[in-house]
């Protein structure tokens, strides 16, 4: 029995080609894996010795090579497929194992994959013969199945190559997505696809009946709240995502010290001011009842004197880009507070990222609302002009109307919102 090993993700890979050493199976290997492997001590027969080909074109090709490929490919219930492996003198490989990415836009192409996608669709493909393993956490179920049954459950192969599609699914959408933007291609596609990795499993969705999970989009997305880490408190539910999102975003409209409150997604009390704590009062004494349970963000440090008022309401959740070590300690002692620091609070969203709506057989795309209003545009029909006060006031109040569902209306007097 042989495997072929070569990883991106090296977690575990050691441990993991020791276990199938000691089970008498042989490792092929490539590149940096074999020499991980061979520092370790794990015996392995590097591909090019296999093949009877070097490696060329600086590592571009190495296991594209029918003694590689046929020996995947093989259906071992086929007599004449044996047959022709062994007129061939070419050996089955019975394990695959391969992840790889790209990386900046020079390496990017350099190192888009070409055989280790081949040879992950090629194990798949034959998957009845074939364990193809793309995730580590998956090896202790392999090696399990192995020592337990001498082999790998057809069962276990199945769900192996379901994965790995959507793995080289993953990994094309990540390369499409990067040349898409390296070329400032902003156009709507004929054909969208996605990729997103998974945070958390949740506990319930928008009702307790509903199944959950929360994903990111793959890269660093500064400033969302898939980059914001959790200080304290229970997980985040689902809808306090979904909530707290809405607030960042209404709060990346604003530069002066700022507090947004938010219940049931929409924004509640939002107040700016001079300093983080009189925008807090402000916010705060916009609506006292409705900010009960809801959801508080600030672009400024959480002080211990704004902590100390903070502690005096029920909030659900509270983000900032730095807490006081006077401030976390007070807040930790409130249980049902989830607190996040994100440090890139006032990096606004891409302006070309899409907001999506999915309907029933389909999904409605469009581009984010990045704009709030352009002031040349601005005309004043009314015999009165406002005021740079006023005008100070209705860009406040747009900015929060802005974020409203529905037909929303905010009133705002000295950068305080008044009625929503």
């Amino acid at each position: 029995m042989r495997a072929l090993v070569s990883v991106s993700d090296k977690t575990g890979i050691v441990e993991f080609a020791k276990e199938l050493a000691a089970l008498g199976i042989e490792i092929i290997s490539t590149g940096g894996t074999y020499n991980k492997l061979k520092e370790a001590g794990v015996p392995a027969i590097e591909i090019s010795e296999l093949t009877g080909f070097p490696e060329c074109l600086d590592g571009r090709v190495k296991t594209l090579h029918p003694m590689v490929h046929a020996g995947i490919l093989a259906m071992r219930s086929k007599p004449e497929h044996m047959k022709q492996l062994a007129d061939l003198n070419i050996q089955t490989i019975d394990r695959a194992t391969i992840l790889k990415e790209g990386v900046t836009r020079e390496e990017a192409i350099e190192n888009i994959d070409i055989g280790g996608p081949t040879m992950l669709r090629s194990a798949a493909k034959n998957y009845q013969d074939v364990a193809v393993v793309v995730d580590p956490r998956d090896y202790e179920k392999v090696l399990r199945e192995l020592k337990d049954k001498g082999e790998v459950s057809l069962d276990t192969k199945f769900y192996l190559m379901q994965k790995v599609f959507m793995h080289t699914s993953n990994y094309d959408t990540m390369i499409a997505d990067y040349l898409k933007k390296q070329r400032n291609d902003y156009e709507l596609p004929e054909t969208l696809t996605m990729t997103f990795e998974k945070v958390q499993d949740m506990r319930y969705g928008e009702n307790p009946h509903q199944k959950a999970a929360f994903y990111r989009e793959i890269g660093k997305k500064c400033g969302s709240i898939t980059d914001a880490a959790q200080l304290h408190g229970k997980e985040l539910s689902f809808n306090n995502i979904n909530d707290t999102n809405g607030a960042l975003e209404l709060l990346k409209e604003f530069t002066e010290p700022t507090v947004v409150a938010c219940k049931h997604g929409n924004p509640c009390g939002v107040g700016s001011a001079d300093n983080i704590l009189d925008a807090w009062t402000k916010a705060f004494e916009a609506d006292k009842v409705s900010i009960y349970g809801g959801i508080v963000v600030v672009n400024r440090e959480v002080t211990l004197a704004l902590a100390e008022e903070m502690k005096k309401v029920f909030l659900e959740v509270i983000v900032a880009p730095k807490f006081e070590k006077e401030a976390l300690e007070l807040l930790n002692l409130k249980k049902n507070v989830r607190l996040l620091e994100l440090k890139d609070i006032d990096v606004p969203q891409d302006e070309h990222a899409y907001d999506l709506k999915k309907v029933n057989g389909g999904l409605i795309v469009q581009t984010i609302d990045s704009k709030l209003l352009v002031e040349e545009d601005i005309k004043v029909v009314t015999h009165r002009v406002p005021t740079d006060k006023e005008m100070e006031d209705l860009r406040f109040a747009w900015k929060v109307v802005k974020f409203v569902k529905s037909n929303g209306i905010a009133l705002a007097k000295d950068k305080q919102t008044v009625g929503i």
